[in-house]
């Protein structure tokens, strides 16, 4: 079995070759599942797909219910019983949208294997993924008739417009959830190549700025200097909200930014970045201020507030000369852990207020709010261990990633540690045209989903929680 090693028992060896064994038939299961399309943008096949990974995951032995919520319906499947603790898989069965014109080789719901990846919207996010998990259950359950742990599954059909279900749903729910780790397997692995592991991820909070002039655009020569100038005030409104050495400048923006502990410094200090080859392939000189901080420490520890775009007047051929009669900005900030959206945004309403109160800011859709699992958890060693005994090395430890998952619903609203287990290739073009997974690391999540509940099961005295059935 490639990549297997370690001291295994003898009934976790039969999963894993029973596992090898079956590997067409589960890349064949894979290109069925993501041949159908679930874009929750669009709402096109959700439904559908819902009711197809239902039957699925029934069809492999989990107690199983679709979940009505006020947008696309939960995915959840249990299989409890057992002594050990109770794991909560976290996936979403919903996909972004995808068209042949967007730069796709092939068609994006016509998956294809091509030098041993398959080629298909939603292929690494996030259908490839947790049917990894899912086809690690129905192995174990094929072998012995029983898990060695307690095992929840939940799907969300909205993870692709930011899981606006997700905080509801868990706070109603929260005994059908009660587990005592939870494990996503989602994005990509470590730029490197190796497997990693993750304890948080960043919050997001998205506003627009809107400052308007006249009730029309203007001639400039006429008006400029005598009319409101909409984009002036707009880009010196920017500039109250950041300085040149890269500081936020909003006040009170990092009052609750919590330091990583020295365990968590020292994860960051362990983690290879090549600087250089990140500048080199994304073709620019120098990375941004504050450059006396590290490229992790920057995704991990600090908020960050990005102008996304800015749209004001004329931009043709040439020249027009007009005053726009309006100029606007939208914006994100990502958050970090102890800070709260509701917060940030009214700091950031207040911050207007006091440089521009001519200006108006709205904020945009729903956010997210930090995550991070303490490094020190009980959980890392085993998950760790089930990395190693699965795929032959040892994981990259990140204390936590720059994007944004819906996380603190597991670690803030159950009080449950996260941690992210991705088995997907750092190349898989998530999102993008081309999206692809790896066979070798699809065939890896499902190994390595067998020797995490292999390990689970074994450790119940260390690991014991609020889950325990």
């Amino acid at each position: 079995m490639n990549d297997v090693q370690g001291d295994i028992p003898a009934s976790v060896l039969e999963v894993l070759r029973c596992v090898q064994e079956r590997e067409q038939e589960y890349v064949d299961r894979l290109i069925d599942y993501v041949s159908r399309p679930s874009v929750s943008a669009s709402g096109e096949g959700v439904v559908d797909v819902a009711h197809y990974i239902r039957d699925r995951m029934r069809d492999i032995g989990l107690d199983t219910e679709l979940v009505p919520t006020a947008g696309a319906p939960m995915v959840f499947g249990q299989r409890t019983g057992a002594a050990g603790p109770t794991l909560l898989l976290y996936g979403h069965y919903d996909v972004q949208p995808a068209d042949f014109k967007d730069g796709w080789t092939s068609d994006p719901f016509k998956p294809v294997i091509r030098d041993g990846r398959i080629y298909a919207r939603g292929a690494a996010d996030n259908k490839g993924q947790h049917f990894a998990q899912l086809l690690a259950i129905e192995a174990f359950l094929a072998c012995h008739g029983q898990l060695p742990c307690n095992v929840k599954v939940l799907l969300d059909g909205e993870e692709e417009i930011g899981s606006p279900q997700m905080p509801a749903f868990v706070e109603e729910h929260g005994d059908l959830l009660r587990a005592d780790l939870v494990v996503i397997s989602d994005g990509p692995v470590d730029p490197s190549g190796r497997p990693m592991i993750s304890l948080g991820v960043r919050g997001a909070l998205g506003f627009e700025l809107r400052a308007t002039g006249a009730n029309a655009d203007l001639h400039s020569g006429h008006w400029g200097g005598v009319a409101p100038d909409p984009v002036w005030d707009l880009v010196q409104l920017l500039a109250t909200m950041k300085d040149i050495r890269g500081h936020v400048t909003i006040d009170g923006f990092y009052d609750d930014v919590q330091p990583l502990t020295p365990a968590g410094h020292a994860a960051l200090d362990k983690l290879e970045i090549d600087v250089t080859a990140m500048k080199r392939d994304l073709e620019f000189d120098e990375l941004a201020e504050p450059r006396d901080r590290s490229v992790a420490e920057r995704r991990v520890v600090w908020p960050t507030l990005t102008v996304n775009g800015l749209h004001a007047g004329y931009d043709g051929p040439g020249l027009k000369s007009a005053l726009p009669r309006q100029a606007v900005a939208k914006c994100d900030i990502r958050l970090v852990e102890a800070q709260r959206a509701d917060d940030i945004f009214a700091k950031v309403r207040a911050h207007v207020q006091q440089h521009a109160p001519h200006i108006t800011v709205e904020r945009l859709g729903g956010s997210m709010e930090p995550s991070r699992t303490p490094i020190d958890s009980p959980y890392v060693e085993p998950v760790r261990r089930a990395i190693v005994a699965a795929q032959g090395q040892e994981p990259v430890l990140w204390p936590g990633i720059g994007g944004s998952l819906p996380l603190y619903v597991f670690t803030r609203t159950l009080g449950v540690p996260t941690i992210q287990v991705p088995c997907g290739n750092a190349d898989q073009s998530q999102h993008g045209p081309d999206e692809n997974l790896t066979l070798a690391w699809f065939m890896a999540g499902i190994r390595t989903t067998v020797t995490l509940l292999a390990e689970l099961g074994q450790h119940e005295d260390t690991c014991s929680g609020p889950g325990r059935e």
